[in-house]
């Protein structure tokens, strides 16, 4: 199979010759720093894919906001507080073009050859009226000031569906996510009532155009996703990443509940430097469902600094003899 092919029999439940094989986030800078002083040679992340023998993916983050954009005064902070703030730096957001039709026309080339699988991702409804409001403020204007929670998702909705066509003039992604992190380690930020209200109108907007172009919708959020999971589902998400094994996600309740979600992440970063039986044990706690599909095993978010370089690659060999193990098991079942 190719990269490509592999990717795409995982995702749609059908046999794949070995697991897709992904470092979905990157790695922290730190992190890099501290494997660059035990070796590593100086590469960018999509030359580290292929030096670490991980499929190549290439993501693209859209920028919601044109240059001269207000910067908020510190993290968390905002940059507006009611509509009048919103109209005055209305024109610095939502570029025409938020992407590079160059860098995208090349990277399709190597998806149509097979060897490499691309994805974007946008801000979601969530995620992108915090960076206006500032943390604490987005939560009062649920409550606060509704009318203009729904006119900044309008124009987010409006927004990623020009983008999205302009897109697929040049190729069709694989996949693409919707940043939002609205759960923490104990459950969602926001109640179903809520999310009903300011967020899945706006999913119901996009989501069809994805689906028309053939784009998997995923959306990422940290923390617990066990509660929100199903209102992802029914506002038409095929699936959630990255599953934090910390906040208490468990992916054999989370498929048994969901047979049909897609999956990526849940591998728990926090035994990778624990040595190999504890790197290998967490692989066998994902084999089962894995080789079921639908599910691509990869670092709960970002490999920390407190791992090494030599127990990264301890880590790697484990993952391609895993990926190796999910593949028999997948072409022996389905």
């Amino acid at each position: 199979m190719t990269t490509r092919e592999r990717f795409q029999a995982v995702m749609n439940f059908q046999p794949f010759d070995r697991m897709f094989m992904m470092e979905w986030a990157g790695w922290w800078d730190k992190t890099i720093d501290r494997w660059r002083g035990e070796g590593l040679p100086e590469a960018d992340r999509y030359a580290l894919y292929r030096h670490f023998g991980l499929d190549v993916h290439y993501q693209d983050w859209f920028p919601t906001r044109r240059q001269g954009c207000p910067s908020p005064a510190a993290h968390g902070a905002g940059i507006i507080a009611d509509e009048a703030d919103y109209e005055r730096v209305r024109p610095f957001l939502f570029p025409d073009l938020a992407f590079d039709r160059r860098l995208w026309a090349a990277r399709a080339a190597e998806q149509a050859r097979g060897e490499a699988v691309l994805w974007f991702t946008v801000e979601g409804f969530f995620w992108f009226p915090r960076t206006l409001f500032g943390i604490e403020p987005h939560m009062y204007a649920f409550y606060d000031q509704p009318e203009l929670m729904h006119r900044i998702n309008r124009d987010l909705a409006a927004w990623m569906i020009r983008q999205i066509d302009a897109l697929c003039e040049i190729c069709i992604p694989d996949f693409m996510t919707f940043a939002e992190d609205m759960s923490y380690n104990h459950g969602p930020m926001l109640s179903q009532e809520l999310f009903d209200e300011f967020m899945l109108p706006y999913y119901q907007q996009v989501i069809p155009r994805l689906r028309r172009h053939g784009i998997i919708p995923i959306t990422d959020s940290d923390g617990d996703i066990t509660v929100p999971a199903p209102w992802f589902e029914r506002a038409g998400l095929a699936g959630v990443l990255p599953l934090e094994r910390q906040a208490g996600v468990d992916i054999a309740k989370l498929r048994q509940a969901h047979p049909k979600m897609l999956f990526i992440g849940h591998y728990d970063k926090m035994v990778m430097n624990k040595g190999e039986a504890a790197i290998r044990g967490e692989f066998a706690r994902l084999l089962p469902t894995a080789a079921q599909g639908g599910f691509i095993p990869s670092v709960d978010h970002q490999t920390p600094p407190g791992v090494s370089l030599q127990q990264y690659h301890v880590y790697l060999k484990a993952y391609r003899e895993f990926a190796e193990e999910a593949g028999q098991l997948s072409l022996a079942c389905m």
